[in-house]
Protein backbone atom coordinates (compact mmCIF):
# COMPACT_ATOMS: atom_id res chain seq x y z
CA UNK A 1 0.00 0.00 0.00
CA UNK A 2 2.84 2.36 0.83
CA UNK A 3 4.40 1.71 -2.58
CA UNK A 4 1.13 2.51 -4.33
CA UNK A 5 0.89 5.80 -2.46
CA UNK A 6 4.47 6.70 -3.40
CA UNK A 7 3.79 5.79 -7.05
CA UNK A 8 0.67 8.01 -7.08
CA UNK A 9 2.58 10.91 -5.55
CA UNK A 10 5.34 10.52 -8.14
CA UNK A 11 2.78 10.45 -10.97
CA UNK A 12 1.11 13.62 -9.66
CA UNK A 13 4.49 15.33 -9.34
CA UNK A 14 5.45 14.34 -12.90
CA UNK A 15 2.11 15.58 -14.28
CA UNK A 16 2.46 18.88 -12.43
CA UNK A 17 5.99 19.46 -13.74
CA UNK A 18 4.89 18.59 -17.29
CA UNK A 19 1.92 20.98 -17.12
CA UNK A 20 4.10 23.78 -15.74
CA UNK A 21 6.64 23.26 -18.54
CA UNK A 22 3.86 23.39 -21.14
CA UNK A 23 2.41 26.55 -19.54
CA UNK A 24 5.85 28.16 -19.54
CA UNK A 25 6.33 27.27 -23.23
CA UNK A 26 2.98 28.87 -24.11
CA UNK A 27 3.78 32.00 -22.07
CA UNK A 28 7.09 32.40 -23.90
CA UNK A 29 5.33 32.11 -27.28
CA UNK A 30 2.78 34.70 -26.18
CA UNK A 31 5.52 37.08 -25.00
CA UNK A 32 7.39 36.59 -28.27
CA UNK A 33 4.33 37.71 -30.23
CA UNK A 34 3.84 40.85 -28.13
CA UNK A 35 7.55 41.69 -28.24
CA UNK A 36 7.36 41.35 -32.05
CA UNK A 37 4.71 44.10 -32.08
CA UNK A 38 6.91 46.54 -30.16
CA UNK A 39 10.09 45.59 -32.06
CA UNK A 40 8.14 46.33 -35.25
CA UNK A 41 7.11 49.73 -33.88
CA UNK A 42 10.72 50.60 -32.98
CA UNK A 43 11.90 49.53 -36.45
CA UNK A 44 8.94 51.10 -38.32
CA UNK A 45 8.44 47.63 -39.80
CA UNK A 46 4.80 47.21 -40.80
CA UNK A 47 5.33 43.52 -41.63
CA UNK A 48 6.45 42.75 -38.07
CA UNK A 49 3.59 44.76 -36.60
CA UNK A 50 0.94 43.19 -38.86
CA UNK A 51 2.31 39.72 -38.10
CA UNK A 52 1.55 40.14 -34.39
CA UNK A 53 -2.18 40.63 -35.04
CA UNK A 54 -5.00 38.36 -36.08
CA UNK A 55 -6.98 39.58 -39.07
CA UNK A 56 -9.78 41.88 -37.88
CA UNK A 57 -8.14 42.64 -34.53
CA UNK A 58 -9.72 45.40 -32.45
CA UNK A 59 -7.65 48.29 -31.05
CA UNK A 60 -9.03 50.62 -28.40
CA UNK A 61 -7.77 53.16 -25.90
CA UNK A 62 -9.37 54.70 -22.86
CA UNK A 63 -9.09 58.48 -23.12
CA UNK A 64 -10.37 61.54 -21.29
CA UNK A 65 -12.55 64.26 -22.75
CA UNK A 66 -11.80 67.92 -22.07
CA UNK A 67 -14.40 67.69 -19.33
CA UNK A 68 -12.50 64.83 -17.70
CA UNK A 69 -14.91 62.04 -18.61
CA UNK A 70 -13.56 58.65 -19.67
CA UNK A 71 -14.35 57.49 -23.19
CA UNK A 72 -13.29 54.51 -25.28
CA UNK A 73 -11.77 55.33 -28.67
CA UNK A 74 -11.39 52.69 -31.39
CA UNK A 75 -8.59 52.63 -33.94
CA UNK A 76 -8.45 50.94 -37.32
CA UNK A 77 -5.73 48.28 -37.40
CA UNK A 78 -4.70 49.10 -40.98
CA UNK A 79 -4.41 52.83 -40.20
CA UNK A 80 -2.35 52.03 -37.09
CA UNK A 81 0.03 49.88 -39.13
CA UNK A 82 0.27 52.55 -41.84
CA UNK A 83 1.17 55.18 -39.20
CA UNK A 84 3.97 52.95 -37.92
CA UNK A 85 5.31 52.43 -41.46
CA UNK A 86 5.16 56.12 -42.33
CA UNK A 87 8.63 57.70 -42.11
CA UNK A 88 9.17 59.57 -38.86
CA UNK A 89 12.44 61.01 -37.59
CA UNK A 90 12.27 59.50 -34.11
CA UNK A 91 11.80 55.95 -32.87
CA UNK A 92 8.45 54.96 -31.34
CA UNK A 93 9.67 53.09 -28.28
CA UNK A 94 7.08 51.43 -26.06
CA UNK A 95 8.82 49.81 -23.10
CA UNK A 96 6.72 47.12 -21.50
CA UNK A 97 6.78 44.99 -18.38
CA UNK A 98 4.83 41.73 -18.40
CA UNK A 99 2.70 41.90 -15.28
CA UNK A 100 0.24 39.03 -15.71
CA UNK A 101 -0.31 36.26 -18.25
CA UNK A 102 -3.34 33.99 -18.04
CA UNK A 103 -3.79 31.06 -20.43
CA UNK A 104 -6.67 28.66 -20.93
CA UNK A 105 -6.34 26.36 -23.93
CA UNK A 106 -6.19 28.67 -26.99
CA UNK A 107 -7.06 31.92 -25.19
CA UNK A 108 -4.60 34.19 -23.41
CA UNK A 109 -5.01 37.43 -21.50
CA UNK A 110 -1.90 39.56 -20.95
CA UNK A 111 -1.48 42.68 -18.82
CA UNK A 112 1.59 44.88 -19.38
CA UNK A 113 2.61 48.15 -17.80
CA UNK A 114 4.30 50.45 -20.30
CA UNK A 115 6.12 53.72 -20.84
CA UNK A 116 6.06 55.25 -24.31
CA UNK A 117 8.93 57.33 -25.69
CA UNK A 118 9.29 59.23 -28.92
CA UNK A 119 13.01 59.05 -29.42
CA UNK A 120 14.47 59.82 -25.99
CA UNK A 121 11.49 61.98 -24.94
CA UNK A 122 8.92 60.48 -22.56
CA UNK A 123 5.40 60.77 -24.00
CA UNK A 124 3.04 58.81 -21.72
CA UNK A 125 2.52 55.63 -19.75
CA UNK A 126 -0.27 53.24 -18.89
CA UNK A 127 -1.35 49.65 -19.12
CA UNK A 128 -1.98 47.40 -22.14
CA UNK A 129 -4.54 44.62 -21.94
CA UNK A 130 -4.11 42.04 -24.71
CA UNK A 131 -6.39 39.18 -25.68
CA UNK A 132 -4.71 36.59 -27.87
CA UNK A 133 -5.88 33.42 -29.58
CA UNK A 134 -3.83 30.48 -30.71
CA UNK A 135 -4.66 28.90 -34.04
CA UNK A 136 -3.06 25.82 -35.49
CA UNK A 137 -1.79 27.60 -38.58
CA UNK A 138 -0.71 30.95 -37.09
CA UNK A 139 0.19 30.38 -33.44
CA UNK A 140 -0.60 33.15 -30.93
CA UNK A 141 -2.06 36.36 -32.40
CA UNK A 142 -3.51 39.50 -30.83
CA UNK A 143 -7.27 39.80 -31.39
CA UNK A 144 -7.94 42.65 -28.98
CA UNK A 145 -5.82 45.39 -27.46
CA UNK A 146 -7.03 48.14 -25.15
CA UNK A 147 -4.82 50.55 -23.23
CA UNK A 148 -4.86 53.39 -20.76
CA UNK A 149 -2.79 56.54 -21.22
CA UNK A 150 -1.54 59.09 -18.75
CA UNK A 151 1.43 61.40 -18.21
CA UNK A 152 1.53 61.18 -14.41
CA UNK A 153 1.92 58.42 -11.83
CA UNK A 154 4.26 56.45 -14.04
CA UNK A 155 6.38 54.16 -11.91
Amino acid sequence: MKQVRIALIMMLFTCTVTLQAQQSKEEEAIKKNIIQLFDGMRKSDSTLVRGAFNQGAILQTIAKTKEGNSIVKSSNLNLFIASIAKPHPEIYDERITFTKILVDANLASVWTDYKFYIGDRFSHCGVNSFQLVKTTENGWKIVYLIDTRRKENCN
